[in-house]
């Protein structure tokens, strides 16, 4: 007999910070049932291989099916590698660009390799819905639309409003929810799970059960991961992203970076912590017995950890320490090597040294003029040139320690030297 916890305590767990549950009456009947009859739910959320990586926001689902698989249910990791031809229009407000089929394979690779630190590859099951959807064929697929009409389409939030303001809906991208509703007959889903600008794809597939004569799935939203900005959703337009790929330093400072407040979301959905241990955490820094940064540490250990181990996360926050606690330079810091054509200012060459210049990096020469915002750009500081230079003008930038306040800057040719803006830093080479 698989080892359900008790139907309560399944609940209060898989209810973690769970948008809304469609309906959680039914979801507490299907668990009562799985513990009743030893036979686990089977719980699917679909991934779309749109993009060859994923960041820390995609895994808030993951997270939600490993907390399923925690509880012994089945879990089913589908990649949408049919719908990805046609392209989820969620919240979108123009027609996705098709990906060819050499690009979802190849994202779909990735995928795999990295939904494993979360979740336990011996116990989840993986799906391609091309298994089915490519055998419909034309007759199926007509079949199956025939089950829809256009007006219940265009209660879509999203096409409706494309519609109303006489934006193109392509025909394809009707196709779309039903697509994903009958994925959940096909995999006989108890539960789907999805994003809550999914709501209207996931709501298809529990009608579609009913077509088929199937339990409908229970709906679990969950909300969408707001950026480091704590304002737009986590996007890699929006330049608020942790990528899950990102070296454990990077993810640890972007951790750091977040406000106090933000924090608590994503202790709630980003971790395993338990509501009751995050309020009680809560509770512990509003009457001043913990300060929020060492739980902000905390929460950057556990999330470097998912993805690159323990070891590598307190090595991180160790770095994090010397860094920005003790103003000392980290063992490990990237090296970039630029170009001075890049990097140069207007008229720059190699200077003479001067014993008394207090602007430069480096006790020997030859020293050159550089342009910090063209360098914070060529090294990753900045997101570009513009951005480098309000780096610059809001006193955030240092080079080997020392503040810089201006655009042009004595650095050495060919020496290595540190570069840091706000809480990011590299080690530098500035070569001909």
């Amino acid at each position: 007999m698989p080892p359900f916890p008790p139907v309560d305590e399944q609940l209060a767990y898989l209810r973690k910070g769970a948008a809304e549950i469609i309906r959680e009456s039914d979801l507490r009947e299907r668990v009562e049932r799985s513990l009743a009859t030893s036979k686990p739910m089977r719980v699917k959320a679909g991934f779309d291989p749109t993009a060859p990586d994923l960041h820390v926001g995609h895994t808030v689902l993951i997270r939600k099916l490993k907390h399923f698989q925690d509880m012994g249910h089945t879990i089913i990791f589908l990649i949408g590698d049919f719908t990805g031809l046609i392209g989820d229009p969620s919240g979108r407000i123009s027609t996705r660009p098709p990906l060819t089929r050499e690009q979802i394979d190849a994202n779909a690779e990735t995928y795999k390799a990295q939904v494993f630190k979360i979740l336990d590859r011996d116990k989840t099951e993986v799906r391609f819905n091309s298994e089915w959807l490519g055998k419909l064929g034309y007759e199926g697929f007509v079949r199956l639309a025939a089950k829809f009409t256009v007006s219940q389409m265009l209660e879509r939030e999203d096409f409706h409003k494309r519609f109303a303001e006489e934006k193109p809906i392509a025909m394809h991208e009707l196709l779309y929810p039903i697509a994903q509703g009958y994925d959940s007959v096909a995999l006989e889903a108890d539960v789907e799970l999805g994003g809550t600008d999914q709501k209207f794809n996931l709501m298809m597939g529990r009608q579609l059960q009913r077509d088929y004569n199937q339990l409908p799935q229970i709906v679990l939203t969950m909300p969408l991961l707001e950026g480091t900005d704590g304002v737009q959703k986590m996007s890699k337009s929006y330049g608020n992203y942790i990528g899950i790929t990102e070296a454990p330093q990077e993810i640890f400072g972007k951790v750091m970076s977040i406000s106090d407040d933000l924090m608590w979301r994503y202790y709630e959905l980003l971790t395993d912590v338990t509501i009751a241990e995050i309020e009680q955490m809560q509770q512990t820094v509003a009457r001043g017995a913990a300060h929020p940064m060492k739980l902000k540490q905390e929460l950057g250990k556990r999330i470097v950890a998912d993805f690159h181990g323990r070891a590598a996360a307190e090595h991180a926050a160790a770095d994090w320490s010397r860094m920005f606690q003790k103003d000392e330079t980290p063992e490990d810091l990237r090296l970039v090597t630029v170009k001075f054509a890049e990097v140069a200012a207007p008229n720059a060459g190699a200077l003479p040294l001067s014993p008394d210049s207090g602007d430069r990096v480096g006790n020997e020469g030859p020293m050159v003029q550089v342009r910090l915002d063209k360098l914070l750009a060529a090294a990753g500081l900045a997101t570009s040139v513009s951005d480098g230079s309000r780096k610059v003008k809001q006193n955030a930038v240092k080079v080997d320690g020392e503040l810089k306040n201006a655009l042009v800057a004595l650095v050495k040719l060919g020496s290595e030297f540190t570069l840091r803006a706000g809480k990011k830093m590299v080690k530098v080479s500035v070569g001909d």
